[in-house]
């Protein structure tokens, strides 16, 4: 009988190693949230916190954030990072001419400052990555070939490039250049080791059972898709629901550290994929609230599911 005694008093170790087991499991349990003067204040805010639908918006700066949040826990990343534009130029917008000038956050601070933040970024990108995880990020001239190089430099390896094509793209007012019409998308896995998750299959389903091709057809985003608000660098839908299905699972923790209005995070609550965004801007995370909100509330406005997908 003692020695059954013995036994039985080791049964709550064994319950112990079920709740760290967990712990990993549950997307949103991203963030190391102790408040003790070891670890000093928290270096961001939480703006929306939605455990039921696997939801949660920070607003602080992502590089902070990402280097306090738990290593290996995320398991794709969709990065729209600054593109450094806002240099007093114009451009045409609804057949007027506006100002590219977007905010602070998008003035350039000389080429080689401009490569040293995306080196820092993308490294707390690569330390919060499954093993397996991959990342896109988009970019037009002006900044992605300092993403690619600085991809490069961590150990990313680069799986794809690819060709954005935006088929309404506006005029170029100047008359001295081709009309871009184009961005860059590069897909890269957390480092050469990785085995990345491609949804082969369902790419080549909706694409008249073709292989996928790395030229996208998909038009900027439509004005219903900025009816609460626009963000100058908004993405369509469209684009982030190919993404998340051609590079997660169900069930996934999806993460965009420049989530602007949350393109991303709508993408990824209407094909059960869990998602945080993180962002500096307040009226940013205003915009990315209304736009969740609203998509709990009317999903049927969306035609989403794993099997629909644009082809392109």
């Amino acid at each position: 009988m003692p020695v059954t005694r013995t036994l039985k008093k080791k049964t709550p170790k064994r319950a112990k190693k079920e709740v760290l087991y967990a712990i990993p499991q549950d997307g949103l349990e991203l963030f190391n949230f102790e408040e003790t003067a070891e670890y000093g204040d928290r270096p961001y805010s939480v703006f929306l916190n939605d455990p039921e639908h696997h939801i949660r918006l920070l607003k602080g700066n992502c590089i902070e954030v990402l280097n306090k949040a738990r290593e290996n826990s995320v398991d794709m990343i969709f990065a729209d990072p600054p593109y450094f534009l806002s240099n007093g130029g114009i451009t045409c917008h609804a057949g007027k001419m506006v100002s590219v000038n977007k905010g602070k956050w998008d003035v350039s601070k000389g080429i080689k400052e401009n490569h040293e933040f995306n080196l820092e970024w993308l490294k707390a990108c690569q330390r919060v990555l499954t093993p397996n995880g991959t990342i896109w990020v988009s970019g037009t001239t002006h900044i992605i070939y300092s993403i690619g190089f600085a991809m490069q430099e961590l150990g990313f390896k680069i799986l794809n490039d690819i060709v954005w094509y935006k088929r309404n793209a506006p005029p170029n007012l100047s008359c001295r250049y081709f009309t871009h019409s184009t961005e860059i998308v590069l897909w890269a896995s957390k480092n050469k080791k990785s085995k990345h998750y491609f949804n082969y299959p369902l790419m080549k389903a909706s694409n008249q059972g073709k292989q996928m091709r790395n030229v996208w057809n998909i038009s900027s985003p439509p004005p219903i898709e900025k009816r609460f608000g626009k963000h100058p660098t908004q993405k369509p839908i469209d684009l982030l629901r190919r993404i998340v299905l051609a590079s997660t699972k169900e069930g996934d923790l999806v993460l965009d550290p420049f989530c602007g209005s949350s393109t991303t995070g709508v993408a990824s609550l209407l094909l059960n994929r869990k998602y945080v965004g993180i962002d500096m801007e307040e009226n940013y995370l205003e915009l990315s609230k209304k736009r969740i909100e609203e998509t709990l509330k009317k999903p049927s406005l969306f035609n989403f599911s794993e099997t629909a997908i644009n082809n392109g």
